[in-house]
């Protein structure tokens, strides 16, 4: 008798459903995720149980490490390329277009501004030196931190103050850039914290 042949079937899988899922979901998760932005400093922010966010736009960011050196930063290309040529007026420098395009591309810094040309010159890996995280003047003799929140403000009154302190800072330097705020009226601002988990608030038995 003879014997059955089985008609052998192909092996092969359409896959053209799998890879537009893939890529589905590839463009779904870069079109909804916030890149994490380099900072100018290295901050330890203190933790909180607090849960309510800042806004992802229109941040006005202060950066105080624990040494009390300050930082600072803007949202918004354009903007930033406008708060250097207005403070370039006010302190009499004349910044060039690569200059703006390069600050443009700065999310935050903490320098005197009588030495932004120096900086801007230098590549990125140089500028993240820390002889160049010499922190924003902020004295009672030179406070620069003032005029640069004051233009900044005068560039767009939509700005929310964010403020992120290391742990480690000194009181005395958080409250000396609160009355720099205080003097321009700025008296509502965000204090940016690390969330507590369940664990840091379980107590120690």
């Amino acid at each position: 008798m003879p014997k059955v042949k089985i008609a052998r079937k192909s092996s092969a899988v359409d896959m053209t459903a799998m890879c537009d899922v893939a890529f589905l979901l590839l463009t779904f998760f870069m079109l909804t995720s916030n890149f994490t932005r380099k900072e100018a400093a290295a901050i330890n922010a203190p933790s909180s149980i607090s849960e309510i966010k800042i806004p992802e736009r229109n941040i006005l960011l202060i950066l105080v490490d624990e040494k009390g050196k300050i930082f600072f930063g803007i949202d918004g290309q354009e903007n930033r390329i406008s708060l250097l040529e207005r403070m370039g007026a006010l302190y009499n420098l004349q910044f060039s277009p690569a200059e703006l395009k390069e600050f443009s591309l700065i999310n935050s810094f903490g320098l005197p501004i009588e030495q932004m040309k120096g900086f801007l010159s230098l590549n990125p890996e140089e500028r993240e030196s820390t002889s160049y995280a010499l922190g924003i003047p902020s004295d009672s003799l030179n406070n620069q931190l003032k005029n640069w929140v004051t233009v900044s403000r005068s560039i767009s009154k939509d700005y929310r103050i964010a403020i992120k302190a290391d742990q480690a800072t000194a009181y005395p330097k958080i409250k000396k850039l609160m009355e720099t705020l205080q003097d321009l009226n700025e008296n509502r601002y965000n204090l940016i914290t690390t969330l507590e988990t369940a664990a840091d608030l379980e107590p120690n038995l």
